[in-house]
C-alpha cells in the first residue's frame, strides 16, 4: 500500500486548472473511502462508480482505508470527468498497477459500472490547460479522440474500457491513437444572397456589417426578408483563423455540441434562439458553475435575435456588457467564469404589435408603437452601428433585368475591405474596424475637422452620444475600405451618421 497520484483538469468556463489527485491507501482500520477537495454531487457519487467499475473489471478493491484528495483543495470540482483518474489513483495506491506511466499523464473519462469509459464535455479546453502545464500525455475516451487530437504538443491516447487502461499501465497492451471511423454528415450549402428580393438598402447595410464587423438592426413588416438577410450574413464573413477556430471549437466542447468526428470549426457560427429563451440561456447560467449561453455559442459569428421587441427589456439589456467588452463574466456561488462573446448582433423586429403587410393598414395608436419599439432601449441602440428600414415587397419579379448579386460577389468585396482594415490595424492586433477603441480613432487616426464636422454638430445638438460618434467613425472607416479609399471623407461620415439616424416610423 502506498501514496500515489494522478492528474485531471477542472474547467471554469473555457479556462482549465490542473488538479492533482492523491490516493492514500493504508492498511489497518475499517475499510472506508473518503473523497476530499470540494467535490460536487456528481463527483461525490463517483466513489460508487469507481468501486463498481474496478470490481467489475475483476480487480481487487483494497480492503483498507482509502483517502482521495483533489488539490487545489479550495477549488470547487464538478462533473464526472475525474472518474478514470480516481480509479487509476486507487489501483496505483493499492499497488495493483505500476505508477511510472501515470507520471506526466492526465486522465479524462466517466466510468460506467461495468468499466466502460464514457465521453465527457469540455475535453478540448481541458487538454489546452494540460498542455500549458507541461503534461506530456493524455488518456481520453475513445469516442472523444477526434476532438482531443485537435490539440498538438501533447500525446493523446484513447480508451474504451478501464481494462484497456489497466493493461496499458501494466505494459500489456496499447491504447488507440486514431479515432474510430464515423459517418460524415453532409455539408449543407449556405443560403445565397441572390435569393433575397429587393431591399437594396438592407443588402448594402448587410455588406457594411460584414466588412466591418458591425451590429445591425432591421425594422420592417413581416415577410420583407429580415430573417433571410440575417441568415446570409455568415456567408459573407471570412473563414475563421486558426486561433479563432480553436476558441469557437472549445466553446462547443464545453457546451457538448461536438460530434464524434470532431474537427476545428472553420466557419463563423450562426445562432438564432427563440424569443422565449431565458436570461441564463442567452448569456449563460445554470446551477453551480454556469454553462455558456447563446452569446458565447455565437462567438466569432452571428447572433440573430428575431422578433427582438418580444424578448423584453430584461433579456435585451443583458446584452450590453457583451456588446461592449466581447466577453461574459458570470459570478456564481462557486466562482466567476469567463466566456468569450465577441459576436455580431443582428436585431430584427416588426414596427408595431399588429404588423400588417402595409403600414397604411396599421391599427396601433402612436403610443402603442412607441411603447413597442421602446423595448429597444437607448443604451442598447447606442451600441448598434447600423439601422435600416425594410420596405414591403411590391413585385415577385425583377423588372430592371438585373439579377441580385450573389453571396460570392459580395463576399469578395467584403474580403478586400477586411484585408485593408487588417493591414491598417496589424501593428495593434485588431482584425476589424469595430474592434478599434474610440480614443485611437480620435488621436492616432484623427480625421480633419471638415470631415468630422457633421459629427461635431450632432454632438453639439445632442443627436448622438460620444459612444455613438465613435461608432460612426468605425462605420466611416468601413465605408472607406469598401470604396478602396485610404481614409474616410465627409461623405463616408455622413453615410455612417445616416445609418444611425434612421427611425422606425
Amino acid at each position: 500500500m502506498a501514496l500515489r497520484r494522478t492528474w485531471a483538469v477542472a474547467l471554469f468556463g473555457v479556462d482549465g486548472v490542473l488538479v492533482e489527485i492523491e490516493a492514500d491507501v493504508r492498511k489497518g482500520g475499517l475499510p472506508s473511502l473518503q473523497l476530499l477537495g470540494l467535490p460536487d454531487t456528481a463527483l461525490q457519487e463517483s466513489k460508487n462508480r469507481v468501486r463498481a467499475a474496478i470490481q467489475n473489471c475483476r480487480e481487487d478493491w483494497p480492503a483498507s482505508c482509502v483517502t482521495l484528495a483533489l488539490s487545489p483543495a479550495a477549488l470547487p470540482k464538478a462533473g464526472t470527468s475525474y472518474d478514470l483518474a480516481l480509479a487509476c489513483a486507487v489501483l496505483a495506491g493499492a499497488e495493483l498497477v505500476p505508477p511510472h506511466r501515470l507520471a506526466g499523464t492526465v486522465l479524462f473519462g466517466e466510468l460506467a459500472l461495468d468499466g466502460r469509459i464514457r465521453p465527457v464535455r469540455g475535453l478540448l479546453p481541458a487538454l489546452l490547460a494540460a498542455r500549458k502545464e507541461n503534461m506530456r500525455r493524455a488518456v481520453v475516451p475513445a469516442e472523444c479522440l477526434g476532438e482531443a487530437l485537435l490539440v498538438d504538443g501533447i500525446e493523446v491516447l484513447g480508451a474504451t474500457h478501464l481494462r484497456d487502461v489497466v493493461a496499458w499501465l501494466r505494459e500489456l497492451g496499447d491504447l488507440a491513437r486514431h479515432p474510430p471511423p464515423v459517418d460524415e454528415l453532409p455539408v449543407e450549402d449556405a443560403p445565397d444572397l441572390a435569393d433575397v428580393l429587393g431591399q437594396p438598402e438592407a443588402r448594402w447595410a448587410l455588406e457594411v456589417a460584414a466588412a466591418g464587423g458591425h451590429h445591425l438592426l432591421m425594422i420592417g413588416p413581416p415577410g420583407t426578408g429580415k430573417t433571410m438577410l440575417a441568415k446570409r450574413l455568415c456567408g459573407l464573413l471570412p473563414d475563421l483563423s486558426g486561433t479563432e477556430a480553436l476558441e469557437v471549437t472549445a466553446i462547443r466542447s464545453v457546451a457538448g455540441d461536438l460530434s464524434g468526428s470532431a474537427s476545428l470549426v472553420r466557419t463563423p457560427p450562426f445562432v438564432a434562439p427563440h424569443a422565449s429563451l431565458s436570461v441564463p440561456a442567452l448569456i449563460g447560467g445554470g446551477t453551480g458553475l454556469a454553462r455558456p449561453g447563446a452569446v458565447s455559442r455565437a462567438h466569432r459569428g452571428v447572433l440573430l435575435l428575431d422578433e427582438a421587441c418580444e424578448l423584453g427589456p430584461k433579456r435585451l439589456e443583458a446584452l450590453r456588457t457583451a456588446l461592449e467588452e466581447g466577453e461574459i463574466r458570470l459570478a456564481r456561488r462557486d466562482g466567476t467564469l469567463r466566456y468569450p462573446a465577441r459576436f455580431q448582433l443582428v436585431l430584427a423586429t416588426n414596427p408595431c404589435p399588429c404588423a400588417p403587410a402595409r403600414e397604411l393598414d396599421c391599427q396601433c395608436p402612436p403610443q402603442v408603437r412607441r411603447r413597442y419599439l421602446g423595448k429597444l432601449s437607448g443604451p442598447l441602440l447606442d451600441r448598434v452601428d447600423l439601422r435600416v428600414r425594410m420596405r414591403p415587397i411590391t413585385a415577385m419579379t425583377v423588372h430592371s433585368g438585373v439579377e441580385p448579386e450573389s453571396t460570392a460577389v459580395v463576399r469578395e468585396r467584403v474580403a478586400q475591405a477586411r484585408a485593408s482594415a487588417r493591414e491598417r490595424w496589424s501593428e495593434h492586433g485588431w482584425q476589424t474596424n469595430t474592434e478599434v477603441p474610440g480614443p485611437v480613432l480620435r488621436r492616432e487616426f484623427a480625421l480633419p475637422h471638415e470631415v468630422t464636422g457633421l459629427l461635431d454638430r450632432g454632438l453639439e445638438v445632442g443627436a448622438i452620444t460620444a459612444r455613438g460618434a465613435d461608432r460612426c467613425l468605425r462605420v466611416a472607416w468601413t465605408l472607406a475600405d469598401l470604396d478602396g479609399k485610404e481614409r474616410p471623407d465627409a461623405e463616408h461620415v455622413a453615410a455612417a451618421l445616416e445609418f444611425r439616424d434612421r427611425r422606425a416610423a
